[in-house]
């Protein structure tokens, strides 16, 4: 009997989102793929669900939610030969966009006429944690802490207005100095946002010439602190001229070092505290992203 296709969601990523799960997976049934869906309940859920996905060969595993579940079920897939899927839900999801599936009905054209494609994976190690794996950016500095303070029941509610909320907040704090280690050179900065794709926080190009097809990571650093030099570059990233400022330095290579007592995200999500080690992972995963 031929295995089904594993389906792995999260029934609160975003408005009537069980809802719009049942009608991908009755759509994708309409079109030849039987699923087996497996409704994520707590955090990890996820990961360990694709991990043993993996193991039972499943003919493919489709993603559905919002960036911090596809950040878990890639990490459950990372150096397997299954294909990803992947569905949108929840309210800005990174990936979709970078993938342009924003919608059911490219998400659903891209899973039954896509083509699997070996894409690159960013891979930080924090000191006595254990490494993980990221598709999008890890952020550190104003970025992290803005993650790291975002409360969960009001990101639930309000999506952004969460994140936003919480980094007004950041605006009142210290900032702490980090060193950036790239490809062996220093650079000392404040804040600064590893990319392995292009987009950031929703359209805004943080990193317009990265590709997830390309092994390599783009470091944008951020070189001064204070509240006027933060709305800058906020200002820069949405305008899309950050790297272009002199006190901004983007940066391409292969691994990054940073040492700092610093919040860190990735992928939208808290990943904890302090010195890390940041480098490229070439053909780590197998995703649908091309028709």
């Amino acid at each position: 009997m031929k295995s089904s296709a594993l389906l792995i969601a999260n029934p609160i990523a975003g408005k009537h989102a069980q809802d719009k799960i049942h009608t991908f997976q009755g759509l994708l049934l309409e079109h030849g793929i039987e699923t087996e869906l497996f409704l994520t309940g707590k955090r990890g859920d996820a990961k360990y669900r694709a991990k043993a996905g993996v193991s039972e060969q499943r003919p493919m595993i489709i993603a559905a939610g919002g960036d911090g579940t596809i950040n878990e079920v890639i990490n459950g897939m990372v150096h397997s030969t299954v294909p990803l899927g992947i569905i949108p839900l929840g309210t800005t999801n990174v990936l979709a966009i970078e993938l342009d599936i924003e919608t059911i009905k490219k998400a659903l054209d891209n899973i039954i006429n896509g083509s699997p494609n070996d894409v690159s994976l960013g891979r930080i190690k924090l000191e006595n944690q254990d490494e993980i794996f990221f598709i999008l950016m890890a952020g550190i500095g104003f970025d992290g802490r803005a993650v790291y303070g975002m409360d969960e029941g009001l990101k639930g509610i309000s999506g952004k207005g969460a994140y936003i909320l919480s980094g007004l907040k950041c605006f009142f704090k210290p900032q702490i100095k980090l060193d950036f280690i790239v490809d062996g050179t220093r650079y000392l900065g404040y804040s600064g946002i590893v990319s392995n794709a292009s987009s950031y926080g929703g359209r805004f190009k943080i990193a317009p010439d990265a590709n997830i097809k390309v092994p390599h990571l783009y470091v944008n650093i951020f070189e001064k602190q204070g509240r006027i030099n933060l709305l800058r570059y906020l200002y820069g990233i949405i305008s899309g001229s950050h790297t272009r400022y002199i006190d901004v330095r983007y940066l391409i290579c292969k691994e990054i070092r940073i040492e700092g007592n610093e919040h860190i995200q990735i992928d939208g999500d808290y990943l904890g505290k302090g010195n890390c080690v940041i480098d490229i992972i070439p053909n780590a995963l197998r995703l649908i992203c091309g028709i």
